[in-house]
């Protein structure tokens, strides 16, 4: 029997979670210590099986136990060369997070507790082989968010948390029905399974259009897709920074591969059937969250519409069905993970330091902290696609994909209108930069300090990830295309 290393990379955080929870007299150096090393330990073994994976593709590291009999339900876990991306991913922002976090000093057992739990949540939901499990991990992540931003926020943060919540319940509880309609009329959880199947001619309670779109609406609340975006300025904004950085860096990442796994893997007629419909609304994601991003003051507010802009090409790639883009799609969730983290992470070390995070406020803060300047410049350059980031290698494999496609007649066009949010992407980045940085300094910040070795040290593994993507994409997305090929509908 092979070491479970999937259960162990997923459990370890729960345990850790648990050790901090209840073991008696822990000082808060050594809970910040403990949470460091179970969230070590699940991104050492990420990076194991990252390097054993079978480029040949198919579901590896498989564990499959009966979970209930009754209903056919299994403890079935796997990941292929979509699902391994992401479990790096979050196993490397949950390590970051934790590091981010070192200065918690507000009930640290409780903070990292849920910290903790929180990974487990998110990694069960890229793990899940069966559908049941799978939903079960994707509401398991609710109760360790809403407590981080209402006892750990800032602002409305009550407001914020139960927002999040509310918004996705109301998806959760469509997906719900939708999944139990397709147990119904296929009498599986199987994911794995359900891929190979022909659903169409099934007799189902709902038709499967409606089954698309029931389990479809959970994805698009968490991606989140217009006009289901409203939720995230609000938890971004009041959320502490660590939690924004698992936010934008992993839980949106949960609405994209949803996408693929489930919308795109067991339904691949009706999600060309509405391929349109859902690139029109990627192109409004894009335009939109660029446009409003102009608008805001706070710093945590605009990178939030950034997020909500810079899925709308995750969304784009998805339903352009082609393989190229597909494989953009995963890489633009891979790099933006990495590049909104650093920015929030940016944004929290500058009110740390300034207590300051309105733009008409702040100013010339290059001459203090100058090692904060150049990491702010190169994540901003690297949102707005500058070659030899993560970024360009991302955006460009999208624009490539869904330019190419034939999915439908008005797919080119819709391509060029979303390349535009590049242009206002840059407009926005480089104006922040401009004003936060390099505006006049301002006497109130003369004695504002830089980066710490421990805060320098969490932002270049920011930095050396997002260049080693963008230098050399093919690390990961030689994995992506073996985990994607199957499911593009367009070659």
């Amino acid at each position: 029997m092979e070491f479970p290393y999937l259960s162990t990379i997923l459990f370890l955080p729960a345990l850790g979670a648990v050790a901090v929870a209840l073991w008696p007299g822990l000082s808060p150096r050594a809970i910040k210590r403990i949470s460091l090393f179970f969230t070590a330990l699940p991104l050492l073994l990420a990076l194991y099986l990252f390097l054993q994976f079978d480029r040949q593709g198919g579901f590896q590291f498989q564990e499959r136990y009966h979970w209930i009999k009754a209903i056919n339900a299994f403890y079935y876990l796997g990941v292929d060369g979509l699902s391994l991306p992401m479990v790096l991913l979050t196993t490397t922002l949950g390590f970051l997070a934790v590091l981010v976090s070192w200065k918690i000093e507000l009930r640290p057992r409780e903070y990292f507790a849920w910290l903790l739990l929180l990974e487990t949540g998110i990694l069960g939901v890229f793990m899940s082989l069966d559908l049941l499990l799978f939903f079960l991990f994707w509401e398991v992540e609710l109760v360790p968010m809403y407590m981080l931003i209402s006892i750990w926020g800032t602002g409305r943060k009550e407001y914020s948390a139960i927002k999040f919540v509310v918004y996705t319940l109301f998806g959760s509880a469509f997906m719900l029905a939708g999944i139990l309609a397709l147990y119904f009329a296929t009498g599986t959880f199987d994911i794995a399974q359900l891929t190979g199947m022909r659903l169409e001619g099934l007799r189902a309670v709902l038709p499967l259009s409606a089954i698309f779109w029931f389990i479809f609406l959970a994805f698009a609340i968490k991606l989140p897709m217009f006009p289901f975006h409203t939720w995230l300025p609000d938890a971004h904004t009041d959320a502490p920074t660590a939690v924004s950085v698992i936010l934008a860096g992993v839980l949106l990442k949960m609405g994209g591969y949803g996408m693929l796994r489930i919308s795109l893997g067991l339904f691949p007629e009706q999600a060309q059937r509405f391929a349109p419909l859902l690139v029109a609304l990627a192109v409004v994601n894009v335009l939109y969250g660029a446009a409003v991003t102009f608008r805001q003051r706070d710093l945590k507010r605009l990178i939030a519409y950034s997020s909500v802009s810079h899925m709308g090409y995750v969304l784009l790639g998805v339903f352009a069905l082609s393989q190229v883009s597909l494989v953009g799609a995963t890489l633009q969730m891979v790099s933006h993970g990495f590049i909104t983290g650093l920015l929030f992470a940016l944004v929290g070390l500058v009110y740390e330091k300034t207590h300051e995070r309105n733009l008409d406020r702040l100013g010339g803060l290059a001459r203090q902290m100058p090692f904060l300047t150049v990491a702010f410049t190169l994540a901003g350059l690297a949102a707005l696609g500058l070659p030899g980031t993560s970024g360009f290698a991302a955006e460009f494999l999208v624009f490539l994909g869904s330019f190419t496609s034939g999915a439908f007649a008005l797919l080119r066009p819709l391509t060029i209108l979303a390349a535009v949010g590049i242009v206002l992407t840059a407009g926005y980045i480089l104006l922040l930069l401009r004003r936060v940085f390099y505006d006049p300094p301002q006497e109130k910040f003369a004695h504002a300090v830089d980066a710490s070795p421990l805060e320098m040290a969490c932002v270049a593994i920011f930095a050396v990830m997002i260049m080693l993507l963008g230098l050399y994409p093919a690390i990961i997305t030689d994995i992506i295309q073996v985990g994607v090929g199957p499911l593009a509908l367009l070659r």
